[in-house]
């Protein structure tokens, strides 16, 4: 029988036993739910950019969020514009399941006792030269105040796939990708849409020696970006006259 020894440095996370000893969870829901509690209030949520960050990928990594959400330990809110598209969701963790309350529009929460957007680690404690974190988890009402958007993670996420998937080394810094994607997010398209559009075009013309070179931000997030977006999969379908497609850009 091997014994167990803890040893620590002082930036730690702490969560509940009443997760991280929950029989009733898998290793992998268990794992995500530190993840998250070790974020910041004002992190932002990405799928794309969370599965760059473990080797098990994003199948994976929406199995353990699907996991949580059956399990009530995690709730979106979608948030919508004036013109009911989906633009953005708010990710809620708990350490007390919610079932009665399925996902929403427009969450209506009492104020946090503490300023949270999802959930903070604070309320540190000293005892016997011992640091103990209390972590308290609070349901947040989402910010829909009129301020400015900052879209730069979004972005960044949006650059670092179409690298990732392409092989290329845009720069989520340049002004003109930017413009791009700004303008498809104004627009009410999500990092989601973003990411089917650059896999379906991927699918289309990576192994076309002519149209990969149009594998792109100002090809692929341009005024065609909802066409290429609604596009059936041509996955399926041989390339047979290559300039007939690029008269198309």
């Amino acid at each position: 029988m091997g014994k167990l020894s803890k040893k620590f440095v002082t930036h730690f996370t702490t969560i509940p036993n009443s997760i991280a000893q929950n029989d009733k969870l898998s290793w992998k829901a268990r794992g995500i739910f530190l993840y998250l509690a070790s974020k910041p209030s004002d992190w932002q949520f990405y799928e794309i950019e969370v599965a760059r960050h473990a080797p098990d990928g994003r199948a994976s990594l929406r199995a353990g969020l699907k996991e949580l959400e059956d399990k009530g330990y995690l709730k979106r809110y979608r948030k919508r514009n004036d013109k009911g598209q989906v633009v953005d969701s708010d990710w809620i963790i708990t350490d007390e399941p919610m079932f009665n309350n399925p996902m929403s529009e427009k969450p209506m929460f009492e104020k946090p006792t503490q300023v949270n957007r999802t959930l903070q680690n604070k309320d540190l404690t000293k005892k016997d030269n011992t640091k103990e974190r209390h972590t308290k988890y609070s349901l947040a009402e989402p910010d829909n105040s009129s301020k400015k958007v900052d879209n730069s993670k979004q972005v960044k996420a949006i650059v670092q796939f179409l690298n990732d998937k392409t092989g290329s080394h845009y720069r989520a810094s340049s002004a003109k990708t930017k413009k791009l994607i700004h303008a498809r997010l104004k627009e009410g398209f999500t990092v989601d849409d973003f990411e089917k559009v650059i896999v379906k075009k991927c699918k289309d013309w990576k192994a076309d020696t002519k149209m990969a070179k149009y594998l792109r931000p100002e090809t692929l997030f341009g005024t065609k970006f909802e066409g290429y977006l609604n596009e059936i999969d041509r996955s399926n379908y041989s390339i047979n006259n290559w300039s007939s497609w690029e008269a198309k850009l």
